[in-house]
């Protein structure tokens, strides 16, 4: 090769290095795309050969692929907090320390407080436009139905249209109920105790052994009449009052349909990149696929071969090809980061009464949602800009959704607040080659309120030490979730303490199958230490805030209730949203 042709290659590189450092530092929007329980196994750029994930797999290719992307918390809202926030969720109280770890009512008073800055908000005062569309999960309301404290447009973003709760099995008639275990506990075994002391009462009456005054059988059959009122209401009622879109604070679908719902939410996606197409804005797409009930168009019905799930996944994979095509035909794409993820591993335990799997793989990864087990919060992390991240490039570097908070913020040219702890730490410097290692040496996984795992990257070394403290009882016994309770739950009887912990190194096991001792690693004691220190370091910074997963905050509460109807009608029915969208391919 001459040395001109050399000198013209050389000078070729340095012109896209120049460009690529120039777009880094100027302002781009920021497309956050958000699926609900997708398993790292599921897109095809993970290793998936028959769920058909095109528009994922191209973000794969034009950009980066993380492939030790980590969720906060294996739930939800906890998960989604730390996402908006970049901390851990326990910093700002939304870390159960009871069963149940998320919302399930919209008339619930916890959620994300006002004190809390979510990216959104810091995008909001550099002149960014800004919304979320899709699922929210972190509060409405405060103190009555008005205030709006915990809204997303309370949030940093200047618009919202989306179910504010989460989808669930009860949201869609004929799908079952994520109820089952409450109902059998508060309604079927009362009217069985109920039933066998009436029976018990009349037999003793009949035979003379005692005086039951009339007023005892009517006072039971009033009880057992007052149950099954209370659960048929309950059944009834659950559907249209936690089910249902906003268009900012007002409701548009009551109950919601799901008839071309990722359709229609793509739509003003869409339209929303194209109102915003000349200034800086920020998209935050938050799918309600694939978490149950699942639901497909009538375009992507039966056109799996994963039943019901893969017409799902197919269908949010279409959307997120929509998206981009958007930002291609407004020539946004050079401009604009997009980054892919979901909020926590899929849900292996969601199989319905007739036997189907309704959740998805975690490929080679033990355990699920719920779990911190690396099924749990190993997550897809995708990222695209171009002209700026090297396409095709793979990253296996501990990186967490606490990330895209620093990332965002910095890019966006503000500064990090200063009166917290910010957890994420900015992704650029890795994605760019500047850095080799990740700046996680230590991260820590989180079971709700407690204090689940630790893990360390060591400087120097490929290993990746996890520290399990305590871990789920999977029932039944050899299962890879805990099917009997539908997720597994985080204390007493429902986990195993280790003492001294359950110690893998990632590096070499994977799966997490095969724990060392300190007769396979000669420096067991030393690891553990060291792990134990920094656990004691972060509990440190740990400050006692507020429950907002507290019973009282989670319970349904009549006057939050929101209602498109008068409430006292109790019909809260109603539909602004357009339904006669069809797909294009």
């Amino acid at each position: 090769m001459s040395k001109r042709r050399k000198m013209k290659i050389f000078l070729l590189l340095l012109l896209f290095l120049c460009e690529a450092q120039s777009r880094a530092t100027s302002r781009p929007n920021f497309v956050v795309l958000i699926a609900d329980d997708l398993g790292i196994g599921d897109p095809g750029c993970y290793g998936n050969k028959t769920l058909r994930t095109p528009n994922l797999d191209g973000l794969a290719k034009g950009g980066v692929k993380l492939t030790q992307h980590l969720a906060a918390s294996p739930l939800c809202t906890p998960s989604r907090a730390a996402l908006m926030t970049g901390r851990y969720s326990i910093r700002s109280g939304l870390a159960s320390r009871s069963r149940v770890g998320v919302f399930l009512f919209s008339a619930s008073s916890g959620g994300l407080p006002s004190s809390e800055i979510t990216f959104a908000k810091l995008l909001k005062t550099q002149g960014y436009a800004t919304a979320l569309i899709g699922k929210w999960h972190l509060g409405i309301h405060c103190h009555n139905k008005t205030d709006f404290c915990h809204h997303p447009l309370n949030h940093g973003f200047d618009y919202f249209h989306g179910l504010p709760v989460t989808n669930l099995r009860d949201c869609k008639p004929g799908h079952g109920s994520v109820f089952t275990s409450g109902i059998r506990l508060l309604v079927f075994i009362p009217l069985q105790v109920i039933a066998i002391a009436l029976l018990t009462l009349a037999v003793l009456k009949w035979l003379g052994l005692c005086h039951v005054p009339p007023a005892v059988f009517f006072c039971l059959v009033f009880l057992a009449a007052l149950i099954l009122a209370s659960l048929l209401c309950f059944l009834h009622y659950f559907r249209p009052l936690n089910c249902f879109l906003f268009r900012n604070y007002d409701i548009t679908q009551q109950p919601m349909s799901y008839d071309n719902l990722t359709q229609r939410l793509t739509e003003d996606a869409s339209q929303f990149i194209r109102r915003n197409a000349k200034t800086p804005f920020l998209l935050v797409m938050s799918y309600l696929q694939v978490h149950t009930a699942l639901f497909a168009s009538k375009d992507f019905a039966g056109k799996s071969q994963h039943g019901i799930y893969g017409d799902a996944v197919e269908e949010m994979d279409w959307s997120v090809g929509q998206i981009v095509n958007v930002l291609d035909e407004l020539n946004l794409a050079n401009d604009t980061l997009i980054y892919f993820t979901s909020d926590q591993g899929a849900h292996v335990e969601e199989v319905n009464s007739r036997g189907e799997v309704h959740g998805g793989s975690n490929g080679i990864y033990k355990g699920g949602k719920a779990n911190n087990w690396e099924g749990g919060i190993r997550v897809p992390g995708l990222l695209r800009w171009p002209g700026v991240l090297q396409a095709g490039l793979e990253i296996d570097e501990p990186t967490t959704n606490m990330d895209i908070f620093p990332t965002v913020v910095k890019l966006a040219g503000s500064p990090l607040p200063d009166d917290r702890i910010i957890d994420g730490r900015d992704l650029m410097p890795l994605l760019l080659g500047k850095r080799q290692r990740s700046e996680h040496e230590f991260l820590f996984h989180y079971c709700n309120f407690y204090l689940n795992a630790v893990r360390w990257h060591p400087p120097n070394s490929t290993s990746i030490w996890k520290a399990f403290f305590f871990t789920p009882n999977f029932s039944p016994e050899g299962a890879n979730g805990c099917f009997r309770t539908h997720v597994c739950f985080c204390y007493g009887h429902f986990v195993t303490h280790h003492h001294p912990p359950l110690l893998f190194d990632l590096s070499k096991d994977p799966r997490e199958r095969n724990p060392v001792s300190p007769t396979t690693e000669p420096r067991f004691q030393e690891i553990l230490e060291t792990m134990q220190r920094a656990v004691d370091r972060h509990a440190q910074t740990v400050q006692r805030v507020p429950n907002q997963l507290s019973l009282w905050n989670l319970l349904w509460k009549p006057w939050l209730q929101m209602c498109c109807s008068s409430f006292f009608h109790l019909s809260c029915q109603c539909d602004q949203e357009k339904q006669d969208g069809r797909v294009s391919h």
